[in-house]
């Protein structure tokens, strides 16, 4: 399958062919849904078929490869025929304000001296943990850094290197709790320049600039050392 959106994640809608249909799971030859992962929530959105009829598609999950993608349509909805043609297109909306989340919090990872433990990308509201027992910063700290480096517009931009050169830089990988997806030979880095290098397969804006107003909203208490930082959208 052809993942579109890995490489163009601003790529919105893309001509597909229907590859298989199981009850409401349809799989296409290539798409822009970007499935669950990483924690970021699958994309939702339209398939339009010849005649201009749509099936609504409520979620986009992994199938069995990792390079498969599940596009779930809505119960009830009419399934097209393997071999239908179709136009795939996304909630623009949602999954802009994803990748906008899911980068901020690439940038928090950034700003913390701490192992993150867990992460959770939303629309409205996302969410970053770390082991970090004594927090040196507030979450006004945070939220002005976060304002710098948005006005500093820094490019953001995907880069790959093999499994065998990820082995030998374990400083890369920033989480305790998900390891990278290996076994294909090549991994999957994102790259904000000057502030950021690690693992990570989501989607994301293609500069700080892109990320428009964001903040930290709360620093939450998890446990004797574990620190939830949330991050909102202003706009």
């Amino acid at each position: 399958m052809e993942l579109v959106f890995r490489d163009d994640a601003y790529a919105r809608t893309c001509q597909a062919c229907v590859v298989s249909v199981d009850g409401n799971r349809i799989r296409l030859d290539r798409t822009v849904f970007y499935p669950t992962g990483g924690g970021q929530p699958g994309d939702t959105g339209t398939l339009t078929l010849p005649d201009g009829a749509t099936v609504a598609i409520v979620d986009s999950v992994k199938g069995e490869h990792p390079e498969d993608v599940i596009h779930v349509a809505a119960e009830g909805a009419a399934m097209p025929a393997p071999g239908t043609p179709v136009e795939a297109t996304i909630d623009w909306d949602r999954r802009h304000r994803h990748m906008r989340m899911h980068t901020a919090l690439h940038l928090i990872c950034a700003m913390v001296d701490a192992e993150v433990t867990g992460a959770a990308v939303g629309a409205d509201k996302s969410r970053i943990d770390f082991d970090w027992p004594d927090p040196d910063m507030t979450k006004d700290d945070l939220s002005g850094k976060l304002a710098e480096i948005v006005a500093e517009d820094r490019p953001v931009r995907p880069r790959w290197i093999t499994d065998e050169e990820l082995a030998g830089q374990p400083e890369l990988v920033r989480t305790m709790s998900v390891k990278p997806p290996t076994g294909m030979g090549h991994v999957r880095l994102l790259e904000i320049e000057g502030l950021d290098l690690q693992p990570c397969g989501g989607t994301h804006v293609s500069s700080t600039g892109d990320l428009g107003g964001v903040a930290v909203s709360k620093i939450e208490n998890k446990g004797k050392q574990n620190r939830r930082i949330n991050v909102v959208l202003l706009d």
